[in-house]
């Protein structure tokens, strides 16, 4: 049953005459105690905070006074006690509660300063199961919510990037703070106690392979608002969850304007694209236009790489996404500077790259400093109305799958080589996805239509556009391979592969016409392997 509100107006403005501060996270904290102090705020704080504080010589009580009873269980239980929840829970306009405080000699808490322990940190540094389970912070929360619950009285800080504005408006207001500011503040409060909890329940979910909770919970930290979302009348803002994969989210940005929302998410798609690519095997760059990559390859070099990739589309490449699995050197940066490029992104990038590519002033480079694994598992999430969608990463990869020959030819070896790129490429292509390729180089690639013949037909238009445009009288499509994300429903698809040039198949099959597709491939010599796993992405 809810419980009814006594309907006592919040006051406007809140006198902070004392402060609880407890963090694990000490940035700031020394000086932004001092001028609370400064001001006449009386300080109460517990354990290592308190010890910081003290040391700097700064007058501090430890909550031991307060409570009248010491901190026990290694510091578990220190600020679950009445004496505490009730300084930050009571309703000081209310009769009840003024004299439920009187008898029990609570004096009430005006401010409250606490983040919370490292989780999700110690979470990511692959500490064992205990340590993780002590990390999970109790207390913290407790008084984070309480005082949130009783914003009409109580400021909650959980950021030590609020520090400053708290002090500038206790200045402003002198010593208070208002009933707008502090709402804003717990607002934040309940939000980061909500993304907490969220890291904790999936780390749980993971640890013990729940694959479907009752309850799934995400969150992140603002990282940055964007100018727009993917349209200018859209609004956006990048969230990062904390957990280490390299990636865009955890990137370094060494130059170039701030990213937008389209390009967090086209880079993303390419660094996951090359990231499939072992960099002690190969060189291999992609190029990504909208999400979908307009080349991959490849190479003996990244500069090589990039070369055959930017040959399988250059048109589309204007203005594009670049993503590199190795250290981006000067020879690589001297040729994707000759076209216009929104992105770099590679694990790392050499003092001369750096120096050609800071020419571009609003070129952005990232480095991360790692390549994002394949086959390490997570959760993707997608938005619809009145719902999530919630499934794992695809983390197939063609070297661990098994390839069986279905026709009476089997792949050349160099083939082989290809149709295994070629599906390696398909995975990180919006299905319908048709892929030609050739020396391990895209050579035309058919993305997003609603039949897969359409998309065998675009890819190699492309390729006869590219072939047109570096003056080459057959298309790149000539003997190349071709990888389909999913089985052809009908031979036609594969038909249109054959007038392309290829000579060679790879794709999951499963079809109830994989006997009619098969006897197609041997009517025209065609190689064909099926791989038995899909690659759709939508």
């Amino acid at each position: 049953m809810a419980i009814t509100s006594k309907k006592i107006p919040a006051p406007d403005l809140v006198p902070v005459r004392r402060a609880l501060l407890s963090v694990s996270d000490k940035t700031g904290l020394v000086d932004f105690a001092r001028a609370l102090a400064h001001a006449g705020v009386e300080l109460i704080s517990t354990g290592g905070t308190a010890k910081a504080i003290a040391q700097a010589g700064i007058a501090v009580r430890d909550v031991s006074e307060i409570t009248s009873f010491p901190e026990i269980m290694d510091g578990r239980v220190k600020t679950l006690h009445p004496a505490i929840h009730g300084a930050l829970l009571a309703i000081r306009d209310d009769p009840e509660h003024v004299e439920a405080m009187k008898t029990h000699d609570i004096e009430p808490i005006d401010l409250v300063v606490v983040n919370l322990y490292p989780f999700e940190d110690v979470r990511a540094s692959g500490a064992d199961y205990a340590s993780i389970v002590e990390n999970i912070d109790i207390g913290g929360p407790a008084m984070v919510r309480a005082s949130a619950k009783n914003h009409a009285y109580v400021a909650i800080v959980t950021d030590p990037d609020d520090y400053a504005s708290v002090l500038t408006t206790l200045e402003m207001n002198n010593g208070a703070l208002s009933l707008n500011f502090r709402q804003h503040l717990a607002a934040k409060a309940f939000a980061r106690t909500a993304s907490y909890d969220a890291a904790i329940s999936g780390w749980f979910a993971q640890t013990l392979e729940i694959e479907h909770p009752t309850w799934r919970a995400f969150g992140g930290r603002l990282e940055n608002v964007m100018r727009y979302g993917e349209n200018p009348h859209q609004q956006a803002g990048f969230y990062v969850t904390g957990k280490k994969r390299p990636g865009v989210a955890t990137a370094h940005q060494l130059q170039g304007k701030q990213l937008s929302y389209n390009n967090i998410n086209d880079t993303d798609a390419a660094f996951e694209l090359v990231g499939e690519f072992d960099p002690a095997r190969t060189a291999a760059v992609a190029i990504i236009k909208h999400a979908n990559p307009c080349g991959v390859a490849e190479g003996a070099s990244l500069k090589d790489a990039y070369l055959k990739a930017l040959a399988c589309d250059p048109v589309s490449a204007f203005g594009g996404i670049v993503a590199l699995n190795g250290l981006l050197d000067a020879q690589a940066a001297e040729e994707i500077v000759k076209t216009f490029t929104e992105v770099i992104i590679a694990p790392q990038a050499s003092e001369e790259a750096q120096a050609i590519i800071a020419a571009k002033k609003n070129l952005r480079l990232l480095v991360t400093g790692g390549l994002p694994d394949p086959r390490a598992t997570g959760m993707m999430v997608k938005s619809v109305a009145g719902g999530l969608l919630v499934q794992g990463r695809d983390t197939a990869v063609v070297d661990d799958l098994v390839l069986k020959v279905v026709t009476k030819r089997a792949p050349s070896e160099a083939e082989m080589a290809d149709l295994r790129f070629a599906f390696r490429v398909a995975k990180h292509v919006k299905s319908n996805a048709i892929i030609y390729a050739k020396d391990c180089a895209t050579v035309g690639i058919g993305a997003g239509q609603m039949s897969r013949v359409d998309s065998s037909r675009i890819a190699a238009r492309k390729a006869q556009d590219a072939a047109e445009a570096a003056n080459r009288a057959d298309p790149l499509t000539k003997g190349s391979v071709v990888a389909s994300d999913a089985f052809f429903p009908f031979a036609d698809g594969l038909l249109a592969a054959v007038e392309a040039g290829a000579t060679a198949v790879i794709q999951p099959g499963g079809s109830m016409r994989d006997d009619e597709v098969i006897a197609t491939a041997d009517a025209h010599g065609l190689a064909m392997v099926f791989t038995g796993t899909r690659h759709f992405r939508h």
